[in-house]
């Protein structure tokens, strides 16, 4: 038996609230088939086409003199709810079908970062669809938002993504695992916050790395494994390229060279390299995994997937 963080990719969870029931749907056999196996599991999930969504939409309306505008901690705070929902309902039925007895919690989580963290002079976290060139230059142009090109795929808004430093909620993830709950935690890198000194927070506008946060949220659980799910099946050496490389099993040493030779994109590949290390590295006979949503399964049984060990 294993504890084991499991990270979705906001990109692998569809387009559209139905094509995102769907793929949970299916997601839920392999998390159910896990914990039938009797690892305990926690989950968190990406959210950046979510919550560009959101925070569009609701710009959009307060333009349109439709409604008042909804910072991002807010936009946040809805995405972890909205994605949640799907992901605890259908992890919930596939349960009861296969006659497993344990519950499935979503926690609103807020994760502290650092008023004074680089990463707010320099935006670099994608977040909402993706745009072709021409369309990105218009609406920076009209909305003053920052793009740019996001691995080869167009252009996406990018938003600053500070470190997380701390899960406010923490305490009650590992109580709600003690006793015997699935836990969705940590939704979007979590609601990004600022501490005063007098211990009182405040949301800011920022999306966290996904990656960065599971990667906290395992170390502060204790967890053995950590696997991080997205659109490739394997880390590649020269991706993209006609003698590209699956990476099978890598240690830190090797993927630390990886990264200084750049093998690896910034706000795509390289956050979720550099998380596995986080948590690989700060603990003993830990493994972290990164893959595809659709190869959960052969991942858990040591089949498939990029492996990262100390």
């Amino acid at each position: 038996m294993a504890k084991i963080v499991i990270a979705l990719g906001g990109n692998a969870l569809g387009k559209s609230p139905e094509e995102q029931l769907n793929l949970v749907k299916n997601t839920a056999k392999s998390l159910a088939g896990a914990i039938s196996q009797g690892h305990k599991i926690t989950i968190s999930h990406g959210n950046g086409p979510q919550v560009g969504a959101i925070n569009l939409g609701m710009n959009y309306a307060n333009e349109h003199n439709q409604g008042p505008a909804f910072p991002f901690p807010e936009c946040g705070a809805m995405s972890q709810g909205y994605i949640g929902y799907h992901l605890q309902q259908s992890l919930q039925n596939e349960l009861n079908r296969q006659n497993i007895t344990q519950d499935v919690v979503t926690l609103i989580t807020q994760v502290e970062v650092e008023a004074d963290d680089p990463a707010f002079k320099n935006p670099t976290k994608p977040i909402g669809t993706f745009y072709s060139k021409k369309q990105a230059e218009k609406i920076e142009k009209e909305k003053n938002y920052i793009f740019k090109e996001d691995a080869g795929r167009g252009y996406r808004q990018v938003i600053a993504s500070p470190m997380p430093k701390n899960i406010i909620e923490i305490d009650s993830v590992n109580r709600l695992i003690n006793n015997n709950n699935v836990v969705i935690a940590g939704g979007g890198g979590g609601i990004p916050v600022l501490k005063s000194e007098g211990g009182n927070i405040k949301g800011v506008s920022a999306v966290i790395d996904k990656d960065r946060s599971s990667a906290l949220l395992a170390d502060n659980i204790v967890a053995d494994k950590l696997i991080i799910l997205t659109a490739v099946e394997y880390v590649y050496m020269n991706y993209g390229k006609s003698d590209q490389e699956a990476l099978q099993e890598i240690d830190s040493k090797q993927a630390k060279d990886l990264i200084q030779e750049k093998q690896f994109a910034t706000g795509s590949m390289l956050p979720k390299i550099e998380a596995c290390l986080d948590f690989v590295t700060q603990g003993k006979d830990r493994e972290a995994i990164i893959t595809s949503l659709e190869n959960l399964d052969d991942a858990l049984a040591g089949k498939t997937g990029t492996i990262i060990k100390k």
